[in-house]
């Protein structure tokens, strides 16, 4: 069957005219596919936007950075066997170790935390922030995690060497504590324990509100393990000389770490290494199950905007029964009445389809703007949800045209 583009034209005329005469009618099709497509696109454009909102938290690190820890990150925990269950927990030894032994380390940040029954307290005066995240840490911190200081200084090798009760604050507890007044050189309580405060550290903005390091007070990690010998299990990061030398510096690391962790040759090792490249292949695979879930609950609404197109083109049929006997009756073949009524029925949905592009667009551009996610695009799922709204006038117009195309024209030209 060859279309000519006169009738293609013819078709779509007519296929018009008829969405004009019923206005109501089609309005409430047009609605139908339009909800399910503008879905689908809006999901899509917030999910793109969650994805790319991840990918800038992470890149703010830096792309050379490798994190040693007990186990790796995804692990199910229920699934491990005795023996990885008892391993040993990464210590300050370990940060040691690769300090001393790998030459593709460009910078090694041991961090651990400590977490008080009701919560950490910075005071100063009568000022108060609750809840701080209290952390011991080395000078490296501020190169490794690409991060810097507003106000005075990092902590030093001094510090960490002579176990000082110095402090550097994040841009909250600052802000808290010191809204108008000198921060550099004041002494602050921590946990009832006084630390004299050198230094304030840069506000870092988040896709996902405040950045908790905004709420951090780092100390030295011997001033830490001092106050609080028993929280030796800490987390580590360590940076590579370059992102081209990440896969060498990781084999440096792991060779050190085997002989520090005593691991026989035959043992696979008692510890994980991961890399940014790897959180952001686990976060792609979270947002392809998004995806998945959103295909699944808006084709519903195509389902339902399909029905609605089926059900006004078997009311077309039935109304325009005496037209189609006239038509056959002049040499019209089926195949004419077939693209006619085909052309309808994706002309109905076609349309549903295009404002269903426009608001599904501006939906996810709002949606993503008041998140404070990156505001994306998703030219493919564009295509993909104007096609598939095509798609759906086409398949759900295939059995009205056919019904049409076979009437009998002696009986549809006697029907009333």
């Amino acid at each position: 069957m060859i279309l000519t583009t006169v009738e293609i034209r013819e078709a779509v005329l007519m296929a018009l005219s008829s969405l004009k005469a019923n206005k109501l009618r089609a309005g409430l099709t047009i609605l139908g596919v339009m909800v399910g497509v503008s879905s689908v696109i809006a999901i899509a454009s917030i999910v793109d936007g969650l994805d790319g909102a991840f990918n800038q938290e992470i890149d703010q690190i830096g792309s050379n950075i490798i994190m040693v820890t007990k186990f790796e990150p995804e692990v199910d925990r229920d699934q491990l066997t005795d023996e990885e269950r008892n391993r040993p927990p990464i210590r300050i030894g370990e940060a040691e170790a690769i300090l001393e032994n790998c030459s593709l380390v460009d910078g090694v940040s041991p961090q651990n935390y400590y977490f008080q029954r009701g919560g950490n307290e910075a005071k100063y005066r009568n000022r108060k922030f609750s809840r701080p995240q209290l952390m011991g840490t080395w000078p490296d911190f501020t190169k490794v995690n690409n991060k810097d200081v507003s106000v005075g200084r990092f902590i030093n090798d001094l510090d960490e060497r002579h176990r000082r009760m110095v402090c550097v604050l994040g841009s909250d507890v600052a802000d808290v504590l010191f809204p108008e007044e000198k921060v550099v050189g004041r002494e602050i309580r921590v946990n009832s324990r006084k630390f004299q405060v050198i230094g304030v550290l840069e506000s870092v903005e988040s896709n996902f509100g405040d950045s908790d390091i905004n709420k951090l007070i780092a100390i030295p990690l011997s001033t830490f393990l001092r106050l609080h010998p028993w929280e030796e299990a800490l987390f580590l990061m360590v940076r590579a000389v370059s992102y081209e030398e990440i896969e060498a510096a990781k084999d440096e690391i792991i060779a050190a770490l085997r002989i520090h962790r005593q691991v026989p040759f035959n043992k696979k090792d008692n510890f994980a290494l991961s890399t940014q490249e790897q959180f952001k292949e686990f976060i792609a695979n979270i947002t392809k199950y998004l995806y998945m879930a959103a295909l699944v609950i808006t084709s519903v609404g195509l389902m339902v905007g399909g029905i609605g197109v089926m059900n006004i083109m078997l009311v077309s049929v039935t109304e325009r029964t005496r037209e189609i006997g006239i038509r056959k009756a002049i040499g019209a073949k089926r195949s004419n009445i077939i693209i006619q009524f085909l052309t309808e029925a994706m002309t109905l949905s076609g349309t549903g389809g295009l404002i269903g592009v426009v608001f599904g667009i501006a939906g996810g551009l709002i949606i993503n703007a008041l998140l404070g996610f990156p505001v994306t695009v998703s030219y493919f799922w564009m295509i993909i949800g104007f096609v598939v709204a095509v798609s759906v006038g086409l398949i759900s117009g295939i059995y009205p045209a056919i019904k049409a195309a076979y009437l009998d024209p002696i009986e549809a030209l006697h029907y009333e």
